[in-house]
C-alpha cells in the first residue's frame, strides 16, 4: 500500500513503516503546505497525518480515488472532517489510549508549577539574583485539601483524578455522561450535573474533554466569571474549549489566581500578553511528548494500517458518533 507521512515520526516507527508499506516519509520535520497535503491525499492508499495538518471538506473533495485510509497520528481528530470522509468513503482511525498517563502528568506539572509557583523560582535562579531564602519569599499555596474540577472524565480525566486523589486534592467532575457508580466510588469523584456550579466552587479546573462543536469555549466569559479569584485554571486538552481573550483579561486583572496552559485557541499563537504574567505557565503543547508515548502512537498508527490492508476493520476506528 501507498502510505504518505506528513511530519517526521520517531526513528523506529519510520523503520517499521519502511519495512511494511510503501511508504513516503517527511525529509524535514515541518508541517506540509497546503499544497503539499492536497498532493499527498491524491496519490496515497493511507494518509498518515498531525493535528498540524487541517483535513477538511475542501481538500478531501480534491482527494484521489485511492484515498482509503486517515490513519491519524494522535487521538484527537477535531482537524479531520470525518462525516466527509466518510461520505467519500476513507476510513479515518485515530490512536487513543497510549498518552494518557504522560498527559495526566503534565496536567499534574502546570498545576503544581503555578500553585507553588515554580517558574519564578527558577527565573530568579537562572538570573544568578537570589539572595538566600526568606520566610515570605516565592510563597505559593498548598495543593492537599484543594477541590479539584474536571471537565472530562474519559480516560485522561480519570488519570488526572488518581493523581490528583494521591496529592490529597478533593475530586469533582462534570462530564456529559455521568460515570458508573463504582467508578466514582473507585475516584473518590462528586458528580455535578451542572457546570456553572462545579466551577464557582472548585478551587482548581482542569480542561480534559476533547474539542467539538459542543465544547467550542465551553469556558465562555459569562463561565469564567463565575471561578473564584483564587482558582487555578490548567488546560492540556484542547485551546478552543477556552475563551482565551476572556481569560486573559481576567488573568491581567486579578480575577483569576493563575493558569497553566499547554494548549492555545489559535494553535500556536498563544496571547503574547499572556507570556507576560507571572502567575501564567505556558508550555508549547508538550502533554504528550515522551519517548514512549511518540513511539507507542506509532505503534498503534502501523496496526491500523496493517489491519486495513489484511481486509479488516482498523481496531482504532473513528465515526462521527464517537464525536
Amino acid at each position: 500500500m501507498s502510505v504518505v507521512v506528513t511530519r517526521r515520526l520517531p526513528e523506529q516507527v519510520e523503520a517499521r513503516l519502511g519495512e511494511l508499506f510503501n511508504v513516503r516519509l517527511r525529509s524535514d520535520d515541518t508541517p506540509m503546505s497546503r499544497e503539499e497535503l492536497v498532493a499527498a491525499a491524491r496519490t496515497a492508499d493511507v494518509l498518515v497525518p498531525t493535528i498540524t495538518d487541517t483535513i477538511d471538506s475542501t481538500l478531501l473533495a480534491q482527494a484521489g480515488d485511492r484515498l482509503k485510509l486517515i490513519a491519524n497520528y494522535g487521538a484527537g481528530v477535531d482537524h479531520i472532517d470525518v462525516a466527509t470522509a466518510r461520505q467519500r468513503g476513507v476510513l479515518v482511525s485515530n490512536t487513543p489510549g497510549v498518552l494518557t498517563d504522560d498527559t495526566a502528568d503534565m496536567t499534574m506539572a502546570l498545576l503544581l508549577a503555578v500553585i507553588r509557583r515554580i517558574p519564578e523560582g527558577m527565573a530568579v535562579m537562572q538570573s544568578g539574583k537570589w539572595d538566600g531564602w526568606a520566610p515570605t519569599a516565592f510563597l505559593g499555596g498548598r495543593v492537599g485539601g484543594r477541590r479539584l474540577g474536571i471537565l472530562g472524565m474519559g480516560r485522561i480525566g480519570q488519570a488526572v483524578a488518581r493523581r490528583a486523589a494521591a496529592f490529597g486534592m478533593q475530586v469533582h467532575y462534570h462530564n456529559r455522561k455521568r460515570l458508573r457508580p463504582e467508578i466514582e466510588e473507585a475516584l473518590g469523584a462528586t458528580y455535578w450535573e451542572s457546570l456553572d456550579q462545579m466551577v464557582s466552587r472548585m478551587d482548581v479546573i482542569s480542561v480534559n474533554c476533547p474539542s467539538t462543536p459542543s465544547t467550542f469555549h465551553l469556558l465562555n466569559a459569562r463561565r469564567l466569571k463565575l471561578l473564584k479569584p483564587t482558582a487555578v485554571l490548567v488546560n492540556t486538552s484542547r485551546g478552543e474549549v477556552i475563551d482565551e481573550p476572556a481569560l486573559t483579561r481576567m488573568l491581567r486583572d486579578g480575577e483569576i489566581a493563575g493558569a497553566g496552559l499547554d494548549v492555545y485557541e489559535h494553535g500556536s499563537e498563544g496571547n503574547p500578553a499572556l507570556r507576560e504574567m507571572p502567575n501564567v505557565v505556558m508550555l508549547p503543547h508538550m502533554g504528550s511528548a515522551t519517548v514512549e508515548g511518540r513511539i507507542e502512537m506509532g505503534e498503534k498508527v502501523i496496526i491500523n494500517i496493517k489491519t486495513f490492508e489484511d481486509g479488516h476493520r482498523p481496531p482504532d476506528l473513528v465515526v462521527p458518533s464517537m464525536l
